[in-house]
């Protein structure tokens, strides 16, 4: 039977700094998801268990062949799909033999049913292109699925897939779970799709304690997790209650052997009693004073220890404050209005056409759809960064665009600076309060922008924009879910959801849409001779 083992594994960047330390692991012909904070070693877990990396010690003991499906893929100028199935060479001698230059040899060694599966398999991803078309000319949720049909055509031991969902549309990941719910191999897998973990066998967490593993999907998971934490805190609760109980013995035990002594040294002074009984008196009451002591600190060191060991096992994350201010928008007021738009980026070819479209008040509303659809292009319209065709487009009320790079923020700087320019007329009290309620307090204020990982960028980017004194009252995200680990994926939705202005979402993920509370869903969705259809 196939399996993956971990020893005692340990890997540290180039400067040093501990990513993974001590992992003991074991994975089984199953489908795991692999689940923790950006930063934590997830991606470079599997870069291990495919060789790339070596660890600084600790053993990685593979039986079986792994296939490794990165995130993001350079794409070479002459590569075509054939590549992803590593079937360029069979496919050139099925050309060659089909033109009549093969040789019997040549024949012999052909795959006849090669081009056919191939199909097979871009079909069952939703890709149902030849295998001649060039990586180029696919979009980002096209190549993922293609390469996670090639990554599957060979038929490994273990499939490592690295954010196999994000860039997808509803349909694409919905492609994705399909596949893995059918394969028969073992599978690894790197995700933050609460959807996609609900498939999995079995959930691994990765945190700055080590790694633990629970059976069954997301859900299973959640809950066991919650349970597992409520214990650990109900544990820390009564270690510091007897630590606290200790120390008050302590000081009860201390004060009533003071009294003691006092009262033999008053009877000393008044002569009574022989030197030697009073000398022996005392001696007694240090010997008890130094037995009590030592008691007491064995006590005390033995609390202080146990209160030590469950904070231990208590991983502890600086939850967001949601305490933000208002926007002050009437429910009355018309936030969007876009009336029969048509635009697109080459002449005679509309992006959208004819639509028209109404916001009003503090609705959240959400626009889906499949890749290439327009979702993009739709919210740029209504952020005043792209001019329409024809139609009119009028947002009344100040707004904020937040992209996938964030790009509202300037790289350059920190996120205190990013906050006071944003916000001209605040203090520096006020920006760092903001700032603390998106947890980056004191030093972390001052981080440069560019140096951020995606949850992080994110939530500076809210806490610039949320964090005002008069927030905007319209909100633009640009698939904010993609790239954000699950704990920053919670801390946004907690933001979002405190947030009482109006929300236009574009976002395949449902988890995140209920969380941030959605009203209204606008689906967008090409016809078959590729001109988009839109909502009246």
């Amino acid at each position: 039977m196939s399996s993956i083992t971990l020893t005692n594994l340990r890997w540290s960047t180039p400067d040093g700094r501990a990513v993974l330390s001590g992992l003991d692991l074991r994975f089984a012909r199953e489908r795991t998801g692999i689940v923790g904070r950006n930063g934590v070693g997830k991606s470079t877990l599997l870069r291990l268990l495919t060789g790339e990396l070596r660890p600084a010690s600790g053993q990685v003991a593979i039986d079986g062949r792994v296939t490794l499906l990165r995130q993001s893929v350079q794409v070479g100028t002459d590569e075509t799909i054939a590549d992803l199935f590593g079937a360029r060479a069979g496919l050139a001698l099925l050309r060659k033999a089909e033109a009549g230059a093969a040789s019997v040899a040549d024949i012999g060694d052909a795959d006849w049913t090669l081009e056919a599966r191939i199909d097979e398999a871009l079909a069952a991803v939703g890709v149902p292109l030849p295998a001649a078309t060039p990586l180029a000319q696919l979009s980002g949720g096209q190549h993922t699925r293609a390469a996670l049909a090639g990554a599957m055509f060979g038929a490994p031991d273990f499939l490592l897939l690295d954010e196999p969902t994000n860039n997808l549309d509803r349909e694409g990941r919905a492609a994705v779970r399909d596949l893995l719910r059918g394969w028969r191999g073992g599978a690894i897998v790197v995700s933050h799709d609460r959807e996609l973990l609900e498939e999995m066998d079995a959930i691994v967490e990765l945190t700055s304690l080590g790694a633990t593993r629970h059976g069954g999907g997301w859900s299973a998971w959640r809950a066991r997790k919650a349970i597992e934490q409520a214990a650990a805190e109900a544990e820390r609760a009564g270690a510091e209650k007897r630590l606290d109980q200790a120390r008050r013995q302590a000081q009860a035990a201390t004060e009533k052997q003071d009294r003691r002594d006092a009262g033999g040294r008053r009877k000393a002074e008044r002569g009574d009693m022989p030197k030697i009984v009073s000398g022996g008196l005392k001696r007694r009451a240090e010997e008890s004073r130094a037995a009590a002591g030592r008691l007491a600190e064995r006590q005390r060191g033995e609390a202080e220890q146990a209160v030590a060991a469950a904070r231990a096992r208590i991983e502890v994350v600086d939850p967001l404050a949601a305490d933000l201010p208002s926007t002050g928008l009437p429910a009355a007021r018309t936030m969007v209005e876009l009336d029969r738009v048509t635009v697109g980026y080459a002449p005679g070819r509309p992006v959208i056409a004819d639509l028209s479209l109404t916001i009003t008040g503090p609705e959240r509303v959400a626009i889906t759809g499949p890749n290439g659809s327009g979702k993009s292009t739709l919210l740029a319209l209504v952020a005043g960064t792209l001019a329409p065709w024809s139609g009119r487009v009028r947002v009344p009320g100040p707004l904020a665009l937040f992209d996938q790079r964030v790009s509202l923020l300037d790289p350059a700087r920190s996120i205190a600076d990013n906050f006071l320019l944003r916000n001209p007329g605040t203090t520096n009290n006020q920006c760092r309060a903001a700032l603390a309620r998106f947890r980056f307090r004191a030093d972390a204020a001052d981080r440069i922008v560019g140096t951020l990982s995606g949850g992080q960028l994110l939530r500076a980017g809210l806490a610039c924009v949320l964090g005002a004194p008069a927030p905007p009252a319209l909100l633009i995200l640009d698939e904010p879910g993609n790239h954000l680990d699950l704990d920053s994926l919670a801390a946004v939705e907690t933001g979002l959801a405190a947030y009482d202005g109006a929300l236009l979402v574009v976002s395949h993920d449902p988890a995140f849409l209920e969380a941030i509370g959605i009203e209204r869903e606008i689906g967008l969705r090409p016809t078959r001779d590729g001109e988009p259809t839109f909502p009246q």
